[in-house]
């Protein structure tokens, strides 16, 4: 991130703390469990063909998988609201030497054009060059209006692609950012 301008528009903020007070931090923990799950699944219903999991997976996880999942210090878990109202969340995990693979990244459509993927991959951008790494992620190959967001932040195409998940029949391409 160093040198970079961050492209957080005002429009978005990322969401304060579960019991309503101001965040220190812009990532979710343990405590926000219930409004990552909430989100999370209305993404998976809404864009089933976006993601590698699936909302029959994931809507069968108890309290403690969600709670876990975002205790987890190796990865990070962003939450973005618009005018108080959960509009988006992304996650990220390393995967490769020297990379922080991209995951779960979605907003609500009512939120859509307002800089949210922005505030979204803001946060995950900055803790990952906290730890020295570089951003990479997976974007369906017909979801043009999530790599054009993608590549208006600075995501570059390697050319490498596979299947969404076993079985499926969308194809993802990775992007890295620059």
């Amino acid at each position: 991130m160093a040198g970079r301008k961050p492209r957080r528009g005002p429009a978005a903020s990322l969401a304060s703390s579960a019991d309503g007070a101001e965040r220190d931090r812009p990532t979710a923990g343990a405590e926000d469990w219930a409004a990552w799950r909430d989100l999370r699944l209305r993404a998976l219903a809404e864009s089933p063909g976006a993601f590698g999991s699936t909302y029959a997976r994931e809507r069968l996880f108890a309290p403690s998988e969600w709670q876990d999942r975002l205790a987890d210090p190796t990865s990070v878990s962003v939450l973005a609201e618009v005018d108080g109202v959960p509009a988006g969340l992304a996650g990220g995990y390393p995967d490769l030497p020297g990379l922080l693979h991209v995951v779960a990244m979605w907003v609500d459509p009512a939120a859509r054009g307002r800089r949210v993927a922005a505030a979204l991959l803001d946060a995950v951008e900055a803790w990952a060059a906290g730890r020295g790494l570089r951003l990479h992620l997976d974007v369906t190959t017909t979801n043009l209006a999530a790599r054009r967001v993608y590549e208006r932040y600075g995501f570059v195409a390697t050319g490498e692609r596979r299947p969404l998940r076993e079985g499926a029949a969308e194809v993802v391409e990775r992007l890295v950012l620059r």
